[in-house]
Order: C-alpha cells, then sequence, then structure tokens
C-alpha cells in the first residue's frame, strides 16, 4: 500500500468523503476510490432517481426536469466495486447538513483520509450577465462554493492532523484563473460562479503553507470540458457540448488519493486531462482535445519559478510585484 494509500488512525481501509457525488465527476471518482481500496461517503442533494429541482443556469428561465443521478445509484456502484458505501443527503447553501455528514462519518467509521471538495453550488445566474444577476444570487455561489465547503475543511483539519495525515482536493474550473472569452451566454459564464471559483482556487496553497508539516496534502484538479450529465442536458444551449470521459478526471483523483508521487505537486492545480495523458492513467483514452473557447490553462499551479526564469531570460524584464 503506498503512502497516498495508507489509512490512518487505525482504520484498515481509507475513508474518503465526496461532495457532489450523485452523477458526473463526484460520482465517477467515488466509484474509483472504491475500486482502488476506499469506503466512501456520499454527499449530494439528489438520493433517488427522478428527483426534481431547480438547475437553470440562467434566471431567465425555468428547469426542473430531473437530471440522470442519485446517491442511491452511485452507493449501489461504490458497493459493487468493493467498498462501504455511507449516504449522507447534502446542501452546499444548508453547511449545517454537510457538517452534521462528516461528524456521522467520524463517529461510524472513525475517520476521513481524503476530502474530495467536488460539489458546486446548482441554481440560476451560473449563466447570466451582472446586471441580470441579483447580488443574493452572487452570494448563493459564494457560500456553495468558498464558505461550506471552508467550513468542512475547518470540521475535517483537527482530526486528519490528529492521525497523522490527510488529502484534500478541490475541483477547481479555468473560470477562477482566466478571464471568459466572451460574455455570459456568449461562450462566457456568470461572474458569480467565476469570482466563487477563483476563491476557492487558492484554499489548497494555503493549506500547505499551514498545513503541509501536518502531512496533509492539497491539491486543485481542473477537469477541463468534461462530458457529464449537466453538460449534456443543460449546456449546450450555451455552447459547452462533449468533453473527455468523467474516468479521465476520476483516474487522477484516484492517482492523487494513492501515489507518493504526488506529495510533490501539493498546493499546486492539476490540468487534469494533460496529467492522465502524461502518465497514462487511463489506458486507450486519446488525450485532451482543443477546447471550443480560447482559455489559457494554467499548467504551473502556484508555482512562480518558471516564470521567474522567463523573466530573467528577457534584458527588459522587471520582477513581478
Amino acid at each position: 500500500m503506498s503512502g497516498g494509500l495508507r489509512a490512518h488512525g487505525g482504520r484498515e481501509r481509507p475513508v474518503a468523503f465526496v461532495t457532489g457525488a450523485s452523477r458526473g465527476v463526484g460520482k465517477a471518482c467515488a466509484i474509483e476510490l472504491a475500486r482502488e481500496g476506499f469506503d466512501v461517503a456520499l454527499t449530494a442533494r439528489t438520493v433517488h432517481e427522478g428527483e426534481a429541482r431547480e438547475h437553470s443556469s440562467t434566471i431567465n428561465a425555468s428547469d426542473k426536469s430531473p437530471l440522470p443521478g442519485s446517491l442511491t445509484t452511485t452507493a449501489a456502484a461504490v458497493e459493487a466495486a468493493g467498498g462501504r458505501a455511507l449516504v449522507l443527503p447534502a446542501d452546499l447553501l444548508e453547511p449545517t447538513t454537510l457538517l452534521s455528514g462528516v461528524d456521522r462519518v467520524i463517529t461510524e467509521w472513525g475517520g476521513v483520509d481524503l476530502f474530495l471538495n467536488n460539489a458546486r453550488y446548482v441554481g440560476a445566474g451560473h449563466i447570466d450577465v451582472l446586471l441580470d444577476t441579483p447580488v443574493e444570487v452572487i452570494a448563493r455561489h459564494l457560500q456553495g462554493n468558498i464558505l461550506t465547503p471552508l467550513e468542512v475543511t475547518r470540521r475535517l483539519l483537527p482530526g486528519m492532523i490528529g492521525q497523522g495525515g490527510g488529502t484534500i482536493v478541490f475541483v477547481t474550473s479555468a473560470s477562477g484563473y482566466t478571464d471568459p472569452p466572451g460574455k455570459a451566454g456568449e461562450g462566457g459564464w456568470g461572474m458569480g460562479y467565476g469570482i466563487s471559483k477563483a476563491g476557492a482556487h487558492r484554499i489548497p496553497g494555503f493549506l500547505k503553507a499551514e498545513h503541509e508539516r501536518d502531512g496533509i496534502r492539497a491539491f486543485l484538479v481542473h477537469p477541463g470540458l468534461t462530458a457529464t450529465e449537466r453538460i449534456e442536458q443543460d449546456m449546450k444551449a450555451f455552447g459547452f457540448e462533449g468533453g473527455a470521459p468523467v474516468d479521465v478526471i476520476a483516474k487522477v483523483v484516484s492517482w492523487l488519493a494513492t501515489s507518493d508521487d504526488a506529495d510533490a505537486l501539493t498546493g499546486t492545480n492539476i490540468e487534469a486531462q494533460f496529467l492522465c495523458a502524461e502518465r497514462g492513467l487511463l489506458p486507450g483514452w486519446g488525450g485532451p482535445t482543443a477546447n471550443a473557447h480560447a482559455l489559457r490553462y494554467d499548467r504551473s499551479g502556484a508555482n512562480l519559478e518558471a516564470l521567474e526564469a522567463a523573466l530573467r531570460g528577457s534584458s527588459r524584464a522587471q520582477r513581478p510585484d
């Protein structure tokens, strides 16, 4: 068993706490982690298939059509893959539901070795321009994408430190580190989504600075365009379609959770599709394809050495602030 996979606190099997596990990237990661020997606690709002909730990307329309996926479906797949599953219904806008889930996992399973913060706020305002977006909608993005994950992280950290270590993975977005190629609805995204993802993008670097010596490994993972159920059902209307298989991101998260080689990447951003291709984590997958929009990928994480070396190589360069 590698250093990354080692269960802490005397547990025989490592434990993962996965948010947004009812479908898409979260579901795929939960199943892959179970294959790699994890027991998995699963959180999301959708408990059973066919539940209807508002998931329109714009405040100008309503869409409560059921999306494929549920916690019970994911739980069955986790158990089929060899892991135990614990279903924990929760809502990012109600932090106590997530914190109660953390407490239950700690009580019933003895602790958490991996926190995968995959969920994001789903609701109107994701693809709306600022003047069409009430500030309270932006506040929901900030609550769901930054504040609630921080509360969960704070709840988990003491136990992780006390048991000798743990891994924290934040699923990030290019919207958090680059400007949109157009306005929302014309190839871009809403400001609430972008600024909330930008805030969350800074968290693993702080965790590295504050807790790497405590055995905490913290990563950002950018999936890139990924073929999830929501992309298929919701986002085609806004020009987003296709993408890499969800198994690409699942393989990368599993590698981060189980490989000692990942230690050197703590605190940085990992472009999942590139890393998966470079390391051959998903045999038979052809690798990243050109994005439909001209995005500047962040392949350097928080590391400034390469930038500074490039600047030193130019006679006109000045040291950045």
